[in-house]
């Protein structure tokens, strides 16, 4: 049974949201202080966390800037950030740091519930690929100067390794699959979101940008992931991509 980690300072939402959760088979803990929220994370028995941003003393942000700073699986912990509606600032400072999806307050159960369906969908692996772990661990992708371990989900540069949100690594996938092709941005929210792209979401673009600083935005004079305006995203090819077996990847 997962257990789902609440850190928010309103103990009736808290409740609530706990009630909800356990109706879905969920457990769960709940955390009013940021100071507390951090010493639950630390143990690494959360699936997910639900994170405030407008928690006192140290916000959401810091305490997501925290947990993404530790230097064990911690790190990796799935974020879903609860932000003020219509505060676009919150959801973009919140996904630059490392959050793998925001929600605004108030909002509808369900779609609390449906979010962290998704989010849990996307971050672990699937019961065939338990099935295929081996065959996993020996699959690379390489397109130019960035290779994947899929089996390891280890991201290297240039050989230096980079570090990625669990969306970020998703969209990476997606993005060298397709080298020189463009996904839209429909195929990228459904995929590494697990939802539909409603009008108005830029989140996806957010997380595209944070993409882009970590992996550097070009590969000689060529930029790397290219923007094909009201439809979606290019990585560009590269004539060396192969797999770690040397077969051609088809990137």
């Amino acid at each position: 049974m997962d257990s789902i980690l609440i850190i928010d300072d309103d103990r009736e939402l808290c409740e609530l949201v706990a009630e909800l959760l356990a109706e879905e088979g969920f457990q769960t803990e709940a955390a009013n202080t940021s100071a507390r929220g951090l010493e639950f994370v630390a143990t690494g028995a959360y699936a997910l966390v639900v994170l405030d941003v407008m928690l006192p003393g140290m916000n959401g942000f810091e305490v997501l800037r925290r947990i993404r700073a530790t230097r064990n699986a911690t790190a990796r912990t799935p974020v879903l950030m609860l932000t003020a509606r219509g505060d676009d600032v919150d959801r973009i400072v919140g996904l630059e740091i490392g959050a793998d999806d925001y929600l605004p307050k108030p909002f509808n159960p369900r779609e609390l519930v449906a979010r962290i369906h998704a989010i849990l969908r996307r971050t672990r692996p699937s019961a065939d690929e338990d099935d295929t772990a081996f065959a996993a661990q020996l699959e690379r992708i390489r397109v130019g100067d960035v290779e994947v371990d899929k089996g390891t989900r280890h991201v290297r540069r240039a050989g230096a390794t980079v570090e990625l949100t669990n969306v970020e690594y998703e969209l990476l996938l997606m993005l060298l699959a397709a080298a020189g092709r463009i996904v839209r941005r429909e195929e990228l929210v459904r995929s590494a979101l697990g939802r539909e792209l409603s009008p108005l979401d830029r989140s996806i673009d957010m997380h595209i940008s944070h993409l882009r600083k970590k992996l550097g935005h070009y590969i000689g004079e060529v930029e790397r992931i290219k923007t094909v305006r009201g439809i979606g995203y290019v990585y560009a090819r590269s004539n060396e991509a192969e797999t770690g077996s040397g077969a051609s990847a088809g990137l």
